[in-house]
């Protein structure tokens, strides 16, 4: 137990000082705090990318997929491609638009191309109620990760606290920046520990991946194959959720915002296109789930799939590896989360509702304060209520996705008002939660999250073309992108 103890600690602590030095000399503002002065190089933008892309829910949540559902994980290949692809046009004009009227956050996106203060204060209610489960992922995550890694030398709780408020230390003193200089910590330990159980594990107990293969489709026939594992996600619900989250992929607030600290579009444009290098990862994360399957059935979590056979296989050192790793995997999107959560609380909803003048200062000391705020809320649904991974992420797109109607008519076309996008997020937002709450998810086949962005396109195209019949103003005068 001591010693992936040791290594995992050592990960934590080396992640925490690294962040907090990587905050560089200067006083911090709500520019440098949010998108690190829009200086950005490709190297750090696409580390940064990475870091709140790929989480605990490729870790974890992925191999636990293909170990208890088998083929439907395979969607998780598919979307992030997609994001990767729209973000190559949504992105360069967004980031256009940001640098020419300092926008910080997703809010003020939607505040400067429509107008529409209600609208801008909708969107940051549907971000942070869309962030928090996805926060809680990556605690619940985080706290498995450490707790089984070091042989439950250290429980989940102790290991989340812990992490968790080295992250918050970092996310404070040293906002986006730090951030992205904790993130090359996490890519190269990750890769570095994706690739050798990726490859060795499968190696290990079946002469290699082929073999591997044949070996599960001999035991389960079906499994590769839709609906895998399960009664109800067949072809209809992959491709509905590979469509919503491909959709939804940048239009989280805290991914959507990360581009803005890009030193110009050309960089988001080159990438989105080697983003799609980091989707080899993830094959190597299904392989072990796989693996995991045929040599340890019938675990009852099947998120600790990967964990647990690399603790079966592998010395105790590398295993705290692994833990650390994976820990550190957590902690980057976890402080993202933080970050771009408190950023548009405090500049999009506790602003205007001052009704009196805020100072840059002001708003910083108000920023750093909702951070600390959704962090306790955060931390406290991850210890008392956690639920399976993949669903959480699910959840959390089925409500993030609704955003993407107005994301892309805000960038693409001026002739769409606040009126239809409101009544369009509206509309999508009842759609999911009905369909939710009541049990219909999937509802006749496709994703509940689909649904809602499908009656969201329709309300908001249809109450556009009404406008426009009675001759309604376009739009504001900053939609120039």
């Amino acid at each position: 137990m001591t010693t992936p103890l040791i290594v995992i600690v050592a990960f934590v602590l080396l992640a925490a000082a690294v962040g907090v030095v990587g905050r560089g000399r200067g006083e911090m503002d709500l520019e440098r705090w949010a998108v690190g002065g829009r200086r950005f190089g490709v190297v750090l933008v696409w580390l940064l990318t990475a870091g709140e892309i790929y989480t605990t829910f490729t870790f974890l949540g992925a191999s636990g997929w293909a170990y208890s559902r088998g083929a439907p994980a395979f969607y998780i290949l598919a979307y992030g491609t997609i994001g990767y692809i729209i973000s190559f046009f949504l992105l360069p004009p967004a980031w256009r638009m940001a640098k020419r009227l300092g926008l910080h956050t997703q809010p003020d996106f939607f505040l400067a191309r429509y107008g529409s203060p209600a609208l801008a204060s909708l969107v940051v209610v549907i971000g942070v109620v869309s962030i928090v489960p996805y926060l809680q992922l990556q605690l619940a995550g985080l706290g498995m990760i450490v707790e089984i890694a070091s042989a439950g030398a250290i429980s989940s709780t102790v290991a989340i606290v812990v992490a968790f408020a080295a992250t918050c230390l970092f996310v404070y003193t040293s906002g986006i920046k730090g951030i992205a200089w904790v993130a090359i910590v996490k890519d190269v330990a990750m890769i570095v520990a994706v690739a050798v159980i990726g490859v060795g594990l499968p190696a290990m107990y079946f002469g290699s991946v082929g073999k591997m293969f044949a070996e599960l489709i001999r035991r389960h026939p079906a499994y590769l194959t839709f609906p895998g594992g399960t009664t109800t996600m067949g072809v209809g619900w992959v491709v509905s959720t590979v469509l919503l989250t491909g959709l939804g992929y940048y239009c989280w607030p805290h991914t959507f915002a990360s581009a803005f600290s890009a030193k110009d579009d050309r960089t988001l444009r080159r990438n989105a296109v080697i983003m799609p290098l980091y989707q080899l990862p993830v094959v190597l994360v299904l392989l072990v789930g796989f693996t995991a399957l045929l040599v340890m059935p019938g675990l009852a979590n099947p998120d600790t799939a990967l964990l647990a056979l690399v603790g079966r296989s592998f010395p105790g050192w590398f295993a705290g590896f692994v833990g650390g790793a994976g820990a550190v995997t957590a902690m980057v999107p976890a402080a993202m989360l933080l970050l771009g959560a408190s950023t548009l609380v405090a500049k999009n909803l506790y602003r205007p509702l001052r009704r009196t003048a805020v100072s840059e200062a002001h708003l910083m000391r108000a920023s750093r304060a909702f951070m600390l705020l959704i962090a306790a809320a955060a931390l406290a649904l991850a210890l008392w209520s956690p639920h399976e991974l993949v669903t959480l992420l699910i959840f959390g797109y089925d409500g993030i996705a609704q955003l993407f109607p107005g994301v892309a008519l805000g960038v693409f076309t001026r002739r769409v008002t606040a009126a239809p996008v409101t009544l369009g997020l509206v509309a999508g937002v009842v759609v999911v939660v009905a369909l939710i709450a009541s049990g219909h998810d999937p509802f006749l086949g496709v994703n509940a999250g689909f649904a809602g962005l499908a009656v969201n396109g329709a309300v908001t195209l249809a109450a556009a073309a009404i406008t426009r019949a009675r001759g309604g103003a376009s739009t504001t005068a900053a939609t120039d992108v």
